[in-house]
């Protein structure tokens, strides 16, 4: 297998008035050689990650330029912190770091193990490729034992449950300390497993836990004629049905069958979504002037799959379901009393 790595930087500059574009030399290498100097980005980066590893990991410190040096032992803080020199060396150490970083989206831990199993399988690869074996084939043998490893874990793996179990589970995560740990498992048994729990930085000397009924998040409503009090220009509701939607409505006519439930059961109807435009945004505010009609739209807060999993957990704290989904599973025409 033959493949070629290139930089291009590209310089802007100006000459008697006209714009132009100024392309410097690409820097090519091929096969065995390219590869080459990929895992040697790959040792470095896995290097320094591995070190962090279980819960008897060593700490790492990462020098930075505009403030005091970082003390961590996450393995996705190491290797973000990675940079190389050479270009192709640094090649390998990002993709090891893209590992580091999905795996910290997906799971939020065992990004250490992530990257030295990713290590692990490049190396292995880069051997298998440089004596003729395919490398179409030897992905599909990773993928293959990818899944048999899966089962394996699901079926040794153990359901926690107890204060106890999760306090030493949040322990290890938090590099043995052992009142983080209590604290999580005392938040955990508060806001149950469906419950949001947010890190703050605390503006004290001792780590505090705080548990606030509902949800806060920043955003308001769309339009200030939504607002139904006379100090304090807000929009408050009692005990109202709220309609989630991942992408824009701009149709009055996708919002009126969850209006129609509202008026049966005379209750008010927040709607929050990417966006409300349109038509949609036109006949909510007549209607919110002309006929007294109680609703308020709001944007959702976040961007991308931010946004999504906030909706999802703004659903999961109300009792209800996000419409639009990219499946199109749940269509916002088809809202029943229970969705709200």
């Amino acid at each position: 297998m033959l493949r070629a790595l290139s930089g291009l930087r590209t310089c802007v500059f100006r000459r008697g008035g006209s714009l132009g574009l100024r392309y410097y030399a690409k820097d090519v290498k091929f096969g065995a050689d390219a590869r080459a100097a990929m895992l040697v980005g790959v040792d470095i980066l896995a290097d320094a990650v591995a070190v962090t590893m279980g819960p008897k990991g060593r700490n790492v410190i990462i020098e930075s330029s505009w403030k005091s040096p970082k003390i961590t032992k996450n393995g996705v803080t190491v290797a973000k912190g990675i940079e190389l020199k050479d270009k192709f060396q640094n090649i390998g150490a990002k993709l090891v770091q893209d590992v580091a970083n999905n795996t910290n989206e997906e799971a939020g831990d065992g990004t250490t193990t992530a990257t030295v199993l990713a290590r692990a399988i490049a190396k292995e690869g880069f051997e298998k490729i440089s004596k003729g074996t395919n490398p179409i084939e030897f992905r599909r043998g990773v993928m293959l034992a990818v899944d048999a490893a899966v089962k394996q874990l699901r079926e040794l793996s153990k359901p926690i449950s107890t204060p106890e179990e999760i306090a030493q589970v949040a322990t290890i995560s938090a590099n043995g300390d052992h009142a983080i740990g209590e604290l999580i498992s005392s938040a955990m048994k508060k806001v149950g497993n469906d419950g949001t729990i947010t890190v703050k930085d605390g503006k004290t000397l001792h780590d505090e836990i705080e548990f606030i009924e509902g949800m806060k998040f920043d955003r308001g409503y769309i339009s200030p004629y939504f607002i139904n009090t006379e100090k304090g220009a807000r929009c408050e509701f009692q005990d109202a049905f709220v309609l989630f939607s991942e992408k824009k409505v701009n149709s009055i006519q996708a919002l009126l069958p969850a209006l129609e439930l509202c008026h049966q059961q005379k209750k008010p109807l927040v709607i929050i979504a990417e966006d409300v435009e349109g038509e949609a945004l036109t006949a909510l505010v007549l209607n919110r002037l002309k006929l007294g009609l109680q609703v308020c739209a709001v944007k959702a807060p976040g961007f991308g799959d931010n946004r999504k999993n906030t909706l999802k957990d703004m659903a999961i704290a109300t009792g209800g379901v996000v419409f639009g989904d990219e499946a199109d599973m749940y269509k916002i025409e088809d809202v029943q009393i229970q969705d709200l």
